[in-house]
């Protein structure tokens, strides 16, 4: 589908999606969950240094504008990208700022 054939409410949730990409934290978890990984709130918060409620918090935005998607696995919930496209999205944006 092309840019130009998208209805207003689609165009509001991308620029929604882009707007909680974003931010540096989420950006970096993006980034850890590209090539098909799946993360714990704790794997990530150990991985980005932050506090497991940081890391709770911004999955939880990243979960409710549709970037990620989850499921329960024992006691952990893992996550996961929801569209493997974020991650060409994410290499993108690497080469972009590595140039």
């Amino acid at each position: 589908m092309e840019f130009s054939e998208l209805k207003p409410e689609q165009i509001e949730k991308a620029a929604n999606m882009i707007k909680a990409i974003s931010h540096p934290m989420r950006l970096a978890i993006i980034g850890y969950l590209g090539e098909d990984n799946k993360l714990s709130v704790t794997e990530i918060h150990n991985l980005l240094n932050i506090e497991q409620s940081t890391a709770s918090h911004h999955l939880g935005i990243l979960k409710d504008k549709g970037v990620l998607a989850s499921n329960r696995s024992g006691k952990n919930t893992m996550y996961y990208l929801k569209r493997k496209t974020l991650n060409q999205l994410v290499q993108c944006i690497s080469e972009c700022v590595c140039e």
